[in-house]
């Protein structure tokens, strides 16, 4: 049963800050969700869906590439090789860094998680269109892009 009192005031729950706030812990709940369901988390797919758009990398570079900070990095990456999705070997250039390189498994896996991914956009979107969807999308890469560029 609900109740006048667990209504939030409409001041701030009409504000677009508020609704995409909400949208978001939505699809990061079922983001960790369906990645937890297949073993991994949010940092593994994106490095391997990194590595497989840009090709072998430092990990200075794939921390930038990916967003992920280095200090996750390098625990994120043990976890990749370990589970022999990664690969790291010595930098020819420069011996005192590795290059990380994805492996044949780390591409099914990416595959896989991407696949696992598509699902949760569809879940997260289901109430819009295919025509809302890409609108949606179109402008909050716009919100995104304005405010990296400042």
């Amino acid at each position: 049963m609900e109740y006048a009192d667990d209504v939030a005031p409409a001041r701030f729950t009409s504000l677009p800050s508020w609704l995409l706030s909400r949208a978001a812990g939505v699809g990061h709940r079922l983001l960790a969700e369906r990645l937890a369901e297949a073993g991994a988390r949010g940092y593994h797919y994106r490095l391997l869906a990194t590595l497989e758009e840009f090709g072998p990398a430092s990990q200075a570079t794939l921390g930038r590439r990916s967003g992920i900070h280095l200090s996750d990095l390098v625990a994120v990456l043990n976890d990749l090789e370990g589970r022999g999705f990664v690969e790291r070997t010595p930098d020819p250039a420069d011996k005192r860094r590795n290059v990380i390189t994805i492996t044949a498994a780390g591409r099914r896996e990416g595959k896989r998680l991407g696949e696992r991914l598509d699902q949760v956009q569809e879940e997260l979107l289901a109430p819009l269109t295919a025509k809302e969807r890409e609108q949606l999308t179109e402008l909050l890469g716009r919100i995104v892009a304005h405010h990296q560029a400042a």
